[in-house]
């Protein structure tokens, strides 16, 4: 499971540990639940449908599939599963009938949503399991924690049925060692707070923590002095570049402010580590998160393995 502040880039974090993990042969699937289509504008598909199908390849002869997990769809696959109303739950959405089963129990939502994944994740074709992996772009991180433990409730609230079975297999696998959260983050005060309150509230719940992926970093900076406004001069004159006097004190200016970011990530790289948790960094992608974008995130997170 990839979870991450809003803003941090978890959609593509978790594409492409769904490819890293495909590479070499196996089989992922990659699952959205949020209803934003994010996995399909990542990669310029049509929407998904509420169906498992064919998204990409991966080298080596891997594949990922992808599933765009629908709460209402997955009701309508309840109900026929567990009680035989194929026909008469469809009728029922005519009515709103669906609408109105999540909103009087707004956990049914996400019980729906975690069972479709357990669904996925255990489900078998002969003597093996149908994918190597399953990589979830979960909620975000001031949401993930009620939207996983949410099973746990509603199984100590029902007290009997497929519901309250269902609830208790979720919850196990979520806490089993098939699981891993991961939470993305930048190196920013706002994500790296919300990584840190989240990665607490998931120990405390008894969710099993994987890595902090940092997204977007830049190399460091060489230790060093700050540059004067002299050395700034006499470098862009050697570089036969504009050297008034606007253009050094902008540039010394902007030098001043890196220098100061810098050292702020340097900061918060220490908080991160402090978690006592792996952390893995990914480069900032300069022209954006396209499919070799992918790749190149793929490719650091396999060398993070």
């Amino acid at each position: 499971m990839v979870t991450g502040k809003g803003g941090t880039g978890k959609t593509s974090v978790a594409a492409a540990l769904a490819l890293a993990l495909a590479a070499g042969g196996r089989r992922t699937l990659l699952v959205e639940v949020e209803g934003r289509q994010g996995i399909a504008q990542l990669f310029g598909v049509d929407p998904l449908p509420y169906e498992e199908r064919h998204l990409t390849d991966a080298p080596g002869g891997g594949e990922v599939r992808a599933l765009a997990v629908d709460a209402e769809e997955a009701l309508l696959e309840y109900l026929d599963m567990f009680y035989k109303l194929g026909a008469a739950g469809r009728a029922l959405r005519k009515f709103g009938a669906i609408d109105f089963a999540t909103t009087i129990a707004p956990g049914l939502r996400d019980v729906l949503l975690t069972g479709k994944v357990k669904e996925a994740t255990t489900r078998t074709t002969g003597q093996r399991r149908a994918y190597d992996a399953v990589v979830l772009d979960a909620p975000p991180t001031g949401r993930i924690g009620r939207f996983l433990n949410v099973t746990a409730e509603t199984a100590r609230l029902a007290k009997v049925g497929p519901i309250k079975s269902q609830s208790e297999g979720v919850s196990a696998l979520l806490r089993s060692p098939m699981t891993a959260v991961h939470v993305v983050t930048l190196l920013e005060e706002m994500p790296v707070q919300e990584t840190v309150d989240a990665i607490a509230e998931l120990t405390t719940l008894g969710f099993p923590v994987g890595r902090v992926i940092v997204n977007a970093t830049r190399e460091p900076l060489p230790a060093g002095r700050a540059v004067t406004r002299d050395e700034l001069e006499r470098g862009l004159l050697a570089a036969g570049l504009p050297a008034d006097r606007a253009t050094v004190r902008d540039l010394h200016a902007e030098a001043r402010d890196q220098a100061v970011r810098r050292e702020l990530e340097e900061t918060l790289r220490g908080d991160l580590t402090e978690l006592g948790r792996p952390v893995t960094e990914l480069p900032l992608l300069p022209d954006g998160v396209d499919r070799a974008g992918l790749a190149t995130l793929a490719e650091a997170l396999v060398r993070a393995d």
